[in-house]
């Protein structure tokens, strides 16, 4: 069973991978989930480089433990992994990207991260 989940996410991966690309004026931000953090990337595939990347252990290691709520749930994380992200996307100067979803759905803590990107005025 957890087999064949791997594999079908995987085969979704592979056909969104097939039609998404990044270039220098538009890269690709891929964003991957486990069952404990989440992690964004946004990548140049024309050269092949990783401009920018984020995930939620670098965001606790900016915040002071003062101001991190330890009963934040797994969303309102990638919500603000999300704005830390878009902060550092709009400092580059970039403001389109296209979203790799990785094979996940468009929901829940992928949805968070893609609305607060949003919000901090990034086009996909």
């Amino acid at each position: 069973m957890k087999k064949e989940k791997i594999e079908k996410r995987a085969r979704r991966k592979r056909r969104i991978r097939s039609r998404i690309f990044g270039t220098t004026k538009r890269p690709r931000l891929s964003v991957f989930r486990s069952n404990k953090h989440i992690f964004a990337q946004l990548i140049n595939d024309e050269k092949g480089v990783t401009l920018i990347s984020v995930s939620d252990l670098e965001l606790k290691k900016n915040i002071k433990k003062e101001d991190v709520n330890p009963k934040f749930s797994k969303t309102a994380v990638s919500q603000l992994v999300g704005e830390l992200l878009a902060k550092k996307i709009v400092k580059k100067k970039i403001k389109k990207i296209v979203f790799d979803r990785s094979g996940f759905k468009y929901h829940g803590r992928i949805k968070a991260l893609a609305e607060s990107l949003r919000k901090g005025g990034i086009e996909f």
